[in-house]
């Protein structure tokens, strides 16, 4: 009874004392030209268009120019026409999440499309464009967060809190391993951001990826890549506000982005439609900006708070590892894990390359013993991947290097442990003790 009194209070307390109104002037393909809004207009405000009563259109004023407001629509424009009603939001955009949204799925807006009927409002509004923690306020790394991927437990630790990007081209697998890590964390909640995904794969991505376990403690943020530019930006404002509010509450929150090439890509069109300079691969100078503002909202909170371990994706263009975005993101996050065509087309799955992937938590992340194992690890590997042509090739003659003979007997095995099924979960110890076993290490939890 006492949260009902407080959600009315909210509600009288919001409902506007006066309303707030331009005209439109210009339509130019997406971009909405209105005047008559007064002073009160700012970049990022919510504007309602309303051509008639039972059509409500929401934009975001995205520049001005003479002295016109430019919006952009989060829909079709459908009805609008010159001297169209634009009503102005008074509130700055946010959501009212609650600890019932998990099992959820949502759209950018933060409205249901699960057909499991409407959200619970929460107790208090959560900013979409909220700022990080101030730096002096925040907790450092928490301890080494279980994601269940033995490729990555091992060799790329994660601490809670920290933030890792994902680089890969279209079809290795980024998607899955994503999948795998939010069903088989050790986090409290999962929040899980599909931004510009295919419409079609959203429910394979539910039902077979994802599950009905990892779905119970997860909210799902879908924007499709058909939905304008500003809805798939949104999903990512949305997906990060929710991770922020479970953050708040003392929670341990993974919190995962598919993909921010496709944020990128939805902030260029934004910016270019507002007039803005393209610059390195028709980037606007905005979108690099707007990355680095969504991506340090991830991270340890203050110290009565939890914190957002975040898991980025990057769809790498063309292959190309060094393109804008990557090379943006890479010098943003704490760390990277490189999946590599070569790698998916010999069969390993997931295809991490290992050796070229960082974590920037290591070697404090995990103990002097696991160190050791790590590091031998990597020089087996290293030593096998030097000689593997004149291995394959049949030039290398065994008793030549006793390093290379080693290499040879174990990188089999190795290439064995880094391979896992999607139904397979191992967490830090078993995935340390069997990488000492195929070393013939004595290991010690």
């Amino acid at each position: 009874m006492d949260r009902l009194s407080k959600q009315i209070e909210i509600a009288i307390r919001d409902v506007p004392t006066h309303e707030t109104f331009g005209r439109v002037t210009k339509i130019l393909g997406l971009l909405v030209e209105i005047s008559g809004f007064g002073e009160g207009l700012t970049i990022g405000a919510m504007v309602h268009l309303k051509p008639s009563v039972d059509i409500d259109i929401p934009c975001e004023v995205i520049g001005f120019r003479d002295g016109q407001a430019l919006l952009m629509p989060f829909g079709t424009l459908e009805g609008v026409g010159l001297g169209c009603k634009a009503v102005i939001q008074q509130s700055a955009p946010s959501i009212m999440p609650s600890d019932r949204w998990l099992g959820r799925v949502i759209n950018g807006m933060a409205e249901p499309i699960d057909g499991k009927g409407a959200l619970p409002h929460g107790a208090y509004a959560v900013p979409l464009r909220n700022k990080p923690p101030p730096p002096h306020s925040r907790q450092r790394l928490g301890g080494q967060l279980d994601l269940g991927v033995r490729a990555v437990n091992t060799f790329l630790a994660t601490c809670q809190g920290q933030r890792m990007g994902i680089f890969s081209g279209s079809g290795v697998g980024k998607s899955v391993l994503l999948s795998m890590m939010a069903r088989y964390t050790a986090a409290d909640v999962s929040i899980i951001g599909l931004v510009g995904e295919r419409g079609r794969e959203v429910q394979e991505f539910l039902e077979d990826d994802l599950g009905e376990d990892g779905l119970a403690r997860s909210v799902v943020v879908v924007a499709t890549g058909d939905e304008p530019a500003l809805m798939r930006r949104q999903a990512a404002y949305t997906t990060m506000a929710l991770a922020e509010y479970f953050r708040d509450q003392g929670k341990q929150v993974l919190c995962l982005i598919d993909s921010l090439t496709r944020f990128a890509m939805a902030q260029r069109e934004i910016g270019l439609s507002a007039g803005e300079p393209p610059t390195s691969k028709g980037y606007p100078p905005t979108t690099f900006g707007e990355l680095a503002r969504l991506l340090e909202r991830a991270g340890p909170g203050a110290p009565d708070q939890g914190a957002i371990t975040g898991l980025f994706s990057v769809l790498v263009e063309g292959d190309d590892h060094n393109e804008p975005v990557s090379d943006a993101v890479r010098g943003i996050v704490d760390g990277h894990i490189v999946m590599e065509r070569a790698i998916a087309d010999r069969g390993r799955y997931p295809a991490i390359n290992v050796l070229k992937s960082v974590s920037r938590s290591l070697p404090g992340a995990i103990t002097p013993q696991q160190n050791e194992i790590l590091r031998y690890a990597k020089k087996i590997i290293t030593t096998y991947e030097d000689m593997a042509e004149l291995i394959r090739l049949g030039a290398y003659r065994k008793g030549s290097d006793p390093a290379v003979d080693e290499a040879i007997i174990l990188y089999p095995d190795l290439e064995r442990f880094l391979t896992q099924n999607k139904d397979e979960r191992t967490s830090i110890e078993d995935g340390f003790r069997i990488m000492a076993d195929i070393l013939q290490i004595d290991y010690v939890p």
